[in-house]
């Protein structure tokens, strides 16, 4: 969101908000309670998720340091549509819609980055709604690991074990929309195919070639778990 902004304006943004420390697990802000403004994420992660009148919970995304959350209005004061969540330990500065409204009348930078910011959000959320209409359990799950992969693919550690270590079961399947049984089943019928390994570091090209190929359907049947 800084992208193109002096170190003087800069230092007026933050200035101009209220900065809160979050332990992991806290609150930053619920569904349906009052919005104003964003909070932009110095350091830590923020899962943000929707939850159903049913209790199902899908999760939206987590975002790092950088982004901001708290939209998708940012200026107009509202309801939140969804919720949010530190993931870890974070530090977050509010910075309410009024005082965001003046600013970028003054600095057109920082519009042009909430505007990105807002675009980036919105091609991210397009692509859930893709992937949730459009690709089966199996397929979804697929899709995940090769994002994890991407993330990842400078660290010498096995995707089997960055899964153990950064996200549940039940966090995989809330980011997927399928059952944390599904989830389990199909991770792994995934290590029966050599796709995760657990003891060797997933160096080798063929992983992310089976899953793609698993993410287009070319597989289906070979990694197809017991939910239909």
């Amino acid at each position: 969101m800084f992208s193109g902004l002096t170190e003087t304006e800069i230092a007026h943004v933050l200035g101009s908000g209220k900065r809160r420390v979050l332990y992991r697990g806290a609150q930053l802000f619920s569904q349906g309670s009052p919005q104003d403004g964003i909070f932009l994420i110095e350091s830590g992660r923020i899962k943000v998720f929707y939850t159903a009148p049913s209790g199902r919970e899908i999760t939206l995304a987590y975002w790092h340091s950088g982004n901001f959350v708290g939209g998708p209005e940012v200026f107009k004061q509202g309801l939140h549509v969804w919720s949010g969540v530190a993931a870890v330990n974070s530090t977050v500065l509010h910075l309410p819609g009024d005082v965001l409204r003046r600013m970028v009348l003054t600095i057109p930078a920082l519009a042009i980055g909430i505007i990105e910011g807002l675009s980036f959000k919105g091609q991210c959320y397009s692509a859930l709604a893709q992937m949730l209409g459009t690709r089966s359990p199996t397929e979804r799950l697929a899709q995940l690991l090769l994002h994890l992969m991407n993330l990842v693919r400078r660290r010498r550690a096995s995707m089997a074990r960055l899964i153990a270590a950064s996200f549940t079961h039940a966090d995989l399947a809330h980011m997927t929309g399928v059952t944390r049984q599904s989830v389990t089943v199909s991770l792994k019928r995934f290590t029966e195919l050599g796709i995760l390994q657990r003891t060797a570091p997933t160096s080798s090209s063929r992983t992310p070639d089976m899953l793609s190929e698993i993410r287009d359907g070319k597989l289906a049947k070979a990694a197809a778990s017991d939910e239909a």
